[in-house]
């Protein structure tokens, strides 16, 4: 092993991954939780408040069709998040027990797959084979790299499936009860849903310009085209219930 200024060259790898912080953005599955249950639970229960306003109807009667919606709400989508993610981790686990299965039964043949996409990315035979024979001798880091290179699949977390729920759940009770604050302090439901507008529009532009931030997205294109999609649901729901209102 070489030496390069008194370090040897595997301690300059460290030395040189130690210095160098890279700052890649990892959006993360609470942070896709969190903007799946805000991003529906400010647009749905807005729709749901405007529409009933549409049709005359007393706030108290829209905050409680509100309430029960967040709640029927986050339920639903704490459910399918939860489904979604069991589904995800069972998959995985059949997918595993499959290459775990491979690797015995025909290891030529995973073995010609490990080459093939080392190949993919430009290593010659002489530079892939020995490291063909090193996964060979690990089965347990030869079927994590099958998954990963092969399968495209990561492991997920068990609590995973859990916690998505929770999040997706909580996230939307954050966001649904936004449009229905101004009908708890404004009896006639005409004049709270005009606040109820303002206030959610401007929550919808803060949530987007915060998502398309932390994304990697343009923050102002996506503040922009999250309020539309929130002023387009309410504008239908209210513009519907004014047409068919008896």
């Amino acid at each position: 092993m070489s030496e390069v200024h008194g370090y040897t060259d595997v301690e300059k790898q460290r030395v040189l991954l130690n210095d160098h912080q890279e700052r890649h953005f990892m959006s993360s599955d609470v942070v896709r939780d969190v903007i799946i249950g805000v991003s529906d639970g400010l647009t749905v229960p807005f729709a749901l408040a405007a529409g009933l306003s549409g049709a005359d109807v007393p706030s108290s009667i829209i905050l409680v069709a509100g309430i029960a919606e967040v709640a029927a709400g986050s339920i639903s989508m704490g459910l399918g998040g939860y489904l979604a993610a069991k589904s995800e981790a069972d998959h995985y686990e059949r997918e595993l027990k499959r290459e775990q299965q491979e690797i015995i039964t025909v290891p030529d043949i995973e073995a010609a797959e490990v080459a093939d996409i080392l190949a993919q990315y430009g290593a010659e035979p002489h530079e892939y084979g020995p490291v063909v024979s090193a996964l060979q001798r690990n089965p347990r880091a030869w079927v994590d790299f099958m998954m990963k290179f092969e399968l495209g699949l990561e492991k997920p977390d068990p609590k995973r499936a859990l916690w998505s729920a929770l999040t997706i759940a909580l996230s939307y009770i954050v966001g649904g009860m936004v449009p229905l604050v101004p009908y708890m302090a404004i009896p006639m439901a005409s004049h709270a849903v005009g606040a109820s507008v303002a206030l959610t529009l401007v929550a919808l532009l803060v949530f987007g310009f915060v998502k398309g931030h932390y994304t990697g997205n343009q923050p102002f294109k996506s503040a922009l085209q999250t309020a539309l999609i929130g002023a387009v649901a309410s504008a239908a729901a209210y513009s519907i219930a004014k047409v068919v209102k008896p």
